[in-house]
Parts: C-alpha cells; sequence; structure tokens
C-alpha cells in the first residue's frame, strides 16, 4: 500500500477486525482507532467490544495508535434504520448501519484533520467489501479533502490472520453482528 494518506482514521467495529487492519496499516500510514458503532447492543455487549479493542490496540501498538470513541447512543443507530427493521441480515438495513458508520467517522476525520479514512468492516466474510467500498466512496466524495481508503482486508488470508491474532492476545470474538435485529 503506498503512503498516500498521512494521517489514516480506521472505523473499528471489534477487537478481531481491527488485528489484521492495523497490521497491515501501521507500517505506511499514521493511524488513529475510531470505534463508533451505536448498532451494538446491549450496552454491555457495546462495553465488551469497546474494551477489547482498545485493549489490543494499546497493548499491540501503544501511542502509536491513538483510540478514540464516538458517539454511543444507539438512537442514532435506530433512527437510521427505521423501517428497515426487518430486512433480512446483509440487506437494505445493514446497508444503513454501514452508511451511518462511515458518514461519522468521514466526518470526524475532516474535522480533525485526518487526509484518508477507511474501515475494519471489510474484514468479515459475512460483510460484503464491495457495497462497504462503494458506500466510503460516495461519501468521500461528498466530503471535501477527506478521501476514503478501499480495502478489503478478508484478502490474503486476513480473516484467518485475524482470528490466530485474536487468539493469541486472547481477544473476545463476538457470534453476532451486533445490532438487536442480528441478535
Amino acid at each position: 500500500m503506498e503512503n498516500k494518506y498521512s494521517r489514516l482514521l480506521l472505523h473499528a467495529c471489534c477487537g478481531p477486525c481491527v488485528t489484521t487492519a492495523l497490521e497491515r496499516l501501521v507500517e505506511n500510514h499514521e493511524v488513529s482507532v475510531f470505534f463508533f458503532n451505536p448498532n451494538i447492543y446491549p450496552n454491555e455487549e457495546y462495553v465488551k467490544r469497546k474494551k477489547e479493542t482498545q485493549r489490543y490496540v494499546q497493548n499491540t501498538y501503544g501511542l502509536k495508535v491513538p483510540f478514540i470513541e464516538g458517539d454511543s447512543n444507539p438512537n442514532l443507530f435506530f433512527k437510521s434504520v427505521h423501517g428497515y427493521e426487518n430486512e433480512p441480515e446483509g440487506g437494505e438495513r445493514c446497508s444503513l448501519c454501514f452508511r451511518l458508520r462511515l458518514e461519522e467517522t468521514a466526518r470526524y476525520a475532516k474535522k480533525n484533520g485526518f487526509s484518508g479514512f477507511c474501515t475494519t468492516l471489510t474484514l468479515s466474510p459475512h460483510k460484503n467489501a464491495k457495497l462497504i467500498n462503494q458506500l466510503g466512496e460516495e461519501i468521500a466524495s461528498s466530503i471535501r479533502n477527506v478521501t476514503y481508503f478501499p480495502s478489503d482486508f478478508k484478502k490474503k488470508d486476513g480473516f484467518r490472520r485475524s482470528v490466530e491474532l485474536a487468539k493469541e492476545q486472547d481477544l473476545y470474538r463476538q457470534t453476532y453482528c451486533g445490532c438487536i435485529f442480528s441478535l
């Protein structure tokens, strides 16, 4: 990966997913991790995922990779998916959730002087990386001076590597996407 972005804001959904993404990005980018996931339900699950993500980042990268927590208000999620509650997993509700999280990541990146943003969401074999990258590109095109960094972290054994690293670090691995509808 070329060093196109001096400061990159990485949206992180959980500890296991941030492992491979950071491993691939920190060599060529000044990365900060942005944990913005108002979709995660219940609150205990949110706190567990946040703490595990933060623990991994701090234990592995120390001060080199700052950890930033976004707004955890679940009403942000419910408002964004209103009317799509009964959609199947992977349907329009998920697209709206991806958009919500990427838009907030892009806004935070712009406001705080990051030149680019990306997401760990493309690591999961259950997530559509093409769709996620398309949304990221659309969002970046509507916000000046911030670029979306397309990725598919599951490629080149990325998901397998994340499982490996999560086991090594004894990271909590969740059994559902995170929202009340996937629970």
